[in-house]
Formats: structure tokens, sequence, C-alpha cells
């Protein structure tokens, strides 16, 4: 199943449920506002109105943009994404992040930033509990197919993806319209 099929899907299922009239907890939410690198995240708008504010994700919005997902990540979700600061891709090869940005490799680049995107609002709070009752771990199915596995480290959610890549939440809970954004700091790749 494409990417596309995954996103139509998605919205279909979630169109009747955007519909419904939100309660009192979900409005005052819907008026929180989180800040990211000192920009302000407000939770009125969505994953992508507030990820071209961010002065710590240039670099992941980029991707997104060269990955053609910009109208999925705008839709309605929700969405939970595990999002990498500039620093977290600065750690990434030049050449290999270079190779995924081209436009013969879109589909790679698709793989790898759907790798960061889970269906639903997952919390930190749901993480951990998922955590706890998994003995110390639990493994989530991403947008792309593949799982994430999730742990508690130093006293942090830590995301351990294919091929031994690994990153840290370092910024929980980042409420958006159409789902959460958690910053992590690092890339992590799924199975290639």
């Amino acid at each position: 199943m494409n990417l596309k099929t995954i996103a139509s899907a998605a919205a279909i299922a979630l169109t009747a449920a955007a519909c419904a009239p939100m309660d009192m907890n979900e409005d005052m939410a819907m008026n929180e506002v989180s800040t990211v690198g000192g920009a302000e995240m407000f939770a009125s708008r969505n994953i992508i109105e507030n990820a071209v504010n961010s002065p710590i994700h240039t670099t992941l919005v980029s991707a997104v943009k060269q990955a053609q997902l910009v109208d999925t990540l705008s839709g309605p979700g929700p969405f939970t994404v595990f999002a990498p600061t500039d620093e977290a891709f600065g750690k990434v090869p030049q050449s290999m992040l270079n190779s995924v940005m081209m436009d013969e490799n879109r589909a790679m680049l698709q793989g790898v930033l759907t790798y960061h995107v889970v269906p639903g609002r997952v919390t930190a709070a749901d993480l951990m509990s998922r955590i706890r009752a998994g003995n110390g771990r639990t493994m989530i199915t991403t947008v792309n197919g593949d799982q994430l596995t999730f742990m508690m480290m130093n006293g942090m959610v830590h995301l351990m993806g294919k091929n031994g890549t690994m990153a840290n939440v370092t910024q929980a809970d980042v409420m958006q319209s159409n789902g959460i954004i958690h910053v992590i700091d690092g890339v992590l790749l799924p199975s290639m």
C-alpha cells in the first residue's frame, strides 16, 4: 500500500471523528501554546503550520516539502510526529542527506520521514504507560509500516529504529490541531 492510499484511508476514517463536537478539555487544549526553539507553537494550528515556524526544524521542513508530504501532514490526522531537529540531521552523513533529498530518491525520503510518524495522538504519558505495560519497552508501528521500539533511559523516552539508529525525546507533547509533535535528537532509519 502506498503513502497516498494510507493517507486517503486515514483521512476518510478520521473525517467523521473530526466532525464530532469537541468537549471542554479539547477546546481548552486548542488554545494551548508551547514554544519550540523559542518559537510559539499553537495547538490550534496543524503540524505543518507550526513546523515551518520552528527555527530548529528547517531541515525537517525542507525534507517534508521535498518528499511531497505537506498535504498529508496538513490533513486531519491525527498524527504523532517524532520531529528530528536540525542538529539531529547534522549527525547524518552529508552525502546520505544529499542523496535522499534528490528527486529520484523521493520514495526513500518518504520512507524515512513516515518512519517518524505514528497514526493517532500518542502523548508522552501514553508512551510511558505502554513502556511500563511492556516490561520496559514497547513497539509501535509507524505510518511507513516498520516498527519503532520505545524504552525509558536516564529518565527520557528513548526510541530505537532499525539498523541501530537511536534518538531521545527532548521535548514532549507539543500539541497540534491534527496531532502531537515530540522533538527528538536523532534521525531514525527504517529497514532499507
